[in-house]
């Protein structure tokens, strides 16, 4: 089972579930935290999600090298009106793919009308920081690191692209122009985390949050978030990740064409031990 799903009281708890894989994120797993989260959703009794990686880290990121990587399977397609990606080739392929289970899925839950806060422990890289900004906050441990490495394989960054919202132009540009990790206290400062708590108290603070949020009014609750996320998409949101993901293929195709593969060559190990 690669996510679990619980309730305690008013709040879901959805967990990934691959702490042997620092739950980086294959197919297998979106279309099972879709699941969770459309379970969530329709559920009355629930006012808040919680968001969560078993084990030692919140997530790794996508799934590149581990053995249940999949790309080269079908899901039910539920983000995007599109063909499948398998059978495809080249840019067909990926761009397929990526439109529908990482930047679509990404916009998909970013739109859930409930409150989502990620718990956020060890490592949350790439397309762990893409879990974690779809939710509305960020509870962290003081030790999580965060980063968005793939500057390193030529790409301008992963395919939802809110880093200037979330971090600011200036502290996104460090980010993506140095691929290094910053700490839980950082993101604070930034703005990215709303709090930082010792590892041992994290998910107290994050069930403490969650129980705060959970005693407003449900109607409330969604309306002022799609507030928020409208005013995120007037100042540009979502129409600069539409132009930053063209931008992010293009970096594929410039790496199919010049190097080994459309990763310039770089895997799951490499990555890590340039990042650390």
């Amino acid at each position: 089972m690669t996510v679990s799903y619980e309730r305690r009281d008013a709040v879901a708890v959805v967990t990934m579930n691959r702490p042997e894989y620092r739950n980086a994120q294959n197919s297998a797993m979106t279309y099972a935290l879709d699941e969770a989260f459309t379970r969530a959703v329709n559920d009355a009794e629930v006012k808040v999600i919680v968001l969560a990686g078993a084990g030692d880290h919140f997530s790794a990121g996508h799934d590149i090298g581990s053995p249940g990587r999949d790309v080269d399977q079908s899901f039910e397609r539920k983000a995007v009106l599109w063909w499948d990606h398998v059978g495809r080739e080249g840019g067909d392929l990926r761009f397929a793919r990526e439109m529908e289970v990482y930047l679509g899925m990404c916009r998909r839950w970013r739109e859930i009308p409930k409150p989502m806060i990620a718990m956020v422990q060890g490592a949350c890289v790439a397309g762990g920081l893409m879990l974690a900004w779809v939710c509305d906050l960020i509870v962290a441990a003081e030790d999580a690191f965060f980063a968005d490495p793939v500057v390193r394989m030529g790409i301008p960054g992963v395919e939802y692209f809110a880093h200037p919202w979330v971090l600011g132009p200036r502290a996104a540009k460090e980010v993506l122009f140095t691929g290094d990790r910053f700490s839980a206290q950082r993101a604070y400062e930034w703005g990215m985390v709303s709090r930082v708590v010792p590892r041992s108290s994290l998910e107290t603070a994050a069930f403490e949050l969650a129980g705060r949020i959970s005693a407003m009014p449900q109607f409330g609750l969604a309306l002022a978030k799609k507030a928020v996320n409208q005013s995120e998409d007037l100042m540009g949101m979502r129409s600069g990740m539409d132009s930053v993901f063209g931008l992010h293929h293009l970096a594929h195709a410039h790496n199919a064409e010049v190097s080994p593969d459309a990763l310039a060559g770089m895997d799951a190990r490499s990555m890590k031990k340039a990042s650390s």
